[in-house]
């Protein structure tokens, strides 16, 4: 996140904490793909582990775009080995169509929220940059690239299409139901203004299908929000919009450290701490 940054707009965007604030979107259009909402609610634990689940995916977004390539490498093993055990009738989460719709809801989440925030890219080539660069989402994960629309047109048609296409059912209904009403305090006070961004995000088919209610007055109360956060959060220090993502990484690094060392240091025949080589790979 330094000075290499501005090279990359996939880099200078993906750590700005204003985009958490279309964390719901982005989760509620996942799951009206009927079978990202069968994977989640069959195989998810986001109702009782919350925020490791959100830790999960932050983990998986900023260690793909900041990690060193020995973090990426381990962490894109991690997730797909996680994907691997998620399969049921008609679905399975590292199939290619899924795969490129996440990876979409991502792109196109934080496209949406720097554009709103930040009045969008450079310049047309630098949206196509981001685009390119942003495949790696999916391609991690083994999305073939040619899979990935990576120019404009092609990301904008297929979008469309995908949106058009999709279904809110009754599984996507019950995941949102309990999204918006956790049990840990802190999420239940930080959800009426998640809850609003959610809703005033949303295409307004999607809003009705999810039961969201909206008015002519939330619609004002989500252009003031929104007007507040283009005058008042560009204006912060960069370090300070991006700490979500410093302490994310922290963690990572962290728990690999921690890992990495319990690796190289066990206890020897009789109670004392030996050291054993780690095998190359």
């Amino acid at each position: 996140m330094g000075r290499s940054s501005d090279e990359s707009p996939l880099r200078r965007i993906t750590a700005e904490s204003c985009l958490l604030g279309g964390a719901g979107h982005a989760v509620l259009l996942q799951i009206a793909h009927p079978s990202v909402a069968h994977g989640v609610l069959h195989h998810s634990d986001f109702e009782h582990r919350p925020f490791s689940r959100l830790f999960g995916t932050l983990a998986y977004v900023y260690g793909t775009v900041y990690g060193t390539e020995a973090e990426r490498e381990r962490l894109h093993a991690i997730v797909r080995a996680t994907h691997k055990k998620v399969t049921g009738p008609g679905y399975r989460a590292l199939d290619d169509d899924l795969l490129l719709w996440v990876a979409a809801t991502l792109c196109h989440n934080a496209a949406r929220l720097h554009t709103m925030v930040f009045d969008g890219f450079r310049d047309r080539d630098e949206y196509a940059l981001f685009l390119r660069e942003a495949s790696v989402l999916g391609t991690a994960l083994g999305l073939p690239e040619s899979a990935w629309p990576g120019t404009p047109e092609e990301f904008d048609a297929y979008w469309e299409k995908a949106v058009s296409g999709l279904k809110v059912g009754d599984e996507a209904r019950d995941i949102a139901h309990r999204l918006f009403r956790p049990r840990q305090p802190v999420l239940r006070a930080l959800m009426p203004l998640q809850r609003l961004l959610t809703t005033g995000l949303l295409p307004p088919d999607l809003r009705e299908g999810f039961g969201l209610p909206w008015s002519p007055r939330r619609q004002r109360v989500f252009d003031a929000v929104i007007g507040i956060t283009r005058t008042v959060y560009p204006r912060l220090p960069r370090p300070l919009r991006v700490l979500p993502a410093t302490v994310c990484l922290w963690s990572i690094r962290r728990r690999e450290a921690a890992r990495l060392s319990r690796r190289t240091v066990r206890p020897g025949p009789h109670g004392r701490a030996r050291r054993r080589a780690i095998p190359p790979r």
